[in-house]
């Protein structure tokens, strides 16, 4: 009998393109093949768009040599058939056909993360890891998922946002809204963009209007939100569909005037100047896993994350970035992160999941998902037509 084709889908026309290959080599791939229940294929997207299968993009060195783009340039891209369901087909005079039976996308930010591909996953009827079509999109658009928070009754800081245009249009009487309306210290950030890209830290009016430059230009919509006093952060993996279950919550080691950019998440050991002692090394840096809370302020911060999650429509997996006030005891929704750098493996090994199950768990629910939707009826049968 044979096993099932995985497919890993990574890298991107994304700002978080490198991410997506560590993620898929490291913590997907790897741990996909050591199950022996799957067929592995990866299938890797080009800076360009362009989509390549070939095993050879399994091989991390690849990537990390900077071979790729020769690699790239002596292959040809691979088509896409939608018949009976995905196919890879090689451009080639052979026209050799892969036939995907599991979609695992091990992508991140835009044109990937934010439900384009989930979408091409749905059209072509086959299961998917992570969340489905409308909760990337909203989870990944940080206006909407604020205003989806806020029409639940989720806690979330107080917050302006707006278009690239409405900027562009009359920045003086946007800034000076914002000034009216917020408290010192502000975040501004890119609405769509992961990893921390484009996110700025203003303690000063004098360099509001500069950071909200940088974040219109890499997206089309931004926001500015104020900054949480006395500030705890705390992160919340969680997976599962319709009765989701939590990792650990993740504290991590910051001071609380720092903020994770994208070279402190990625390219400083987590942090700037070093992590710091006492804290276990994950895909952001050095944490406190679990963190390191009272019980009520642990518990209350598990069940926002969990209420998130479901007012957003999440399934599979995503992790929930939430923010403490640590005087005040309030306790702040902050993001939601649908396909998290590592899918948080280290988290969830703290809580007793090793690699390969959550690899295994995550195919299982995508599976689960895939057979309720199945069952659902899609057509409807009427006498319209024959009206005219």
């Amino acid at each position: 009998m044979n096993k099932p084709v995985v497919g890993v889908f990574f890298g991107s026309r994304s700002t978080e393109h490198d991410v997506s290959v560590v993620t898929a080599m490291a913590s997907v791939i790897k741990p996909l093949e050591l199950t022996k229940k799957y067929e592995v294929v990866p299938v890797y997207i080009a800076k360009n768009g362009k989509w390549y299968c070939d095993p050879a993009l399994k091989d991390i060195s690849l990537f990390t040599s900077g071979k790729i783009n020769d690699w790239l340039e002596k292959n040809k891209p691979v088509e896409l058939l939608f018949d009976g369901g995905l196919k890879l087909v090689e451009a080639d005079k052979k026209r050799r056909i892969t036939k995907i039976d599991i979609a695992f996308p091990a992508l991140h930010g835009t044109h990937g993360e934010d439900g384009e591909v989930m979408a091409m996953f749905e059209l072509a009827g086959i299961p998917y890891v992570g969340c489905d079509v409308p909760s990337s999109a909203v989870a990944m658009d940080k206006v909407l998922a604020k205003q989806v928070a806020i029409a639940n009754g989720l806690n979330t800081p107080k917050s302006v946002n707006f278009t690239k245009h409405e900027f562009e249009k009359d920045p003086h009487t946007l800034v000076t809204n914002i000034n009216k309306t917020l408290k010192y210290p502000l975040f501004v950030k890119p609405a769509h963009l992961g990893s921390s890209i484009g996110i700025s830290r203003v303690t000063s009016p004098k360099d509001l209007q500069n950071a909200i430059e940088v974040a219109v230009h890499y997206d089309a919509k931004a926001l500015v939100e104020e900054g949480v006093q006395n500030l705890i952060e705390v992160t919340l993996p969680i997976f599962g569909n319709d009765e989701p279950l939590p990792a650990l919550l993740e504290q991590p080691l910051t001071n609380p005037e720092d903020f994770f950019d994208f070279n402190t998440k990625y390219m400083n050991g987590g942090k700037k100047g070093g992590g710091k002692k006492g804290g276990a090394k994950g895909a952001q840096g050095y944490s406190k896993i679990p963190a390191d809370l009272p019980e009520p302020l642990y518990d209350k911060a598990e069940k926002l994350g969990l209420a998130v999650y479901k007012a957003l429509g999440c399934g599979g997996m995503a992790r929930v970035d939430m923010l403490i006030d640590s005087k005040t005891k309030e306790v702040f929704f902050n993001e939601v992160n649908p396909l998290p750098g590592s899918l948080y493996s280290h988290n969830w090994n703290k809580a007793g999941v090793s690699n390969v199950d959550l690899v295994t768990k995550l195919v299982d629910l995508a599976l689960e998902r895939h057979a309720a939707k199945s069952a659902l009826e899609t057509a409807f049968t009427t006498n319209y037509l024959q009206q005219f």
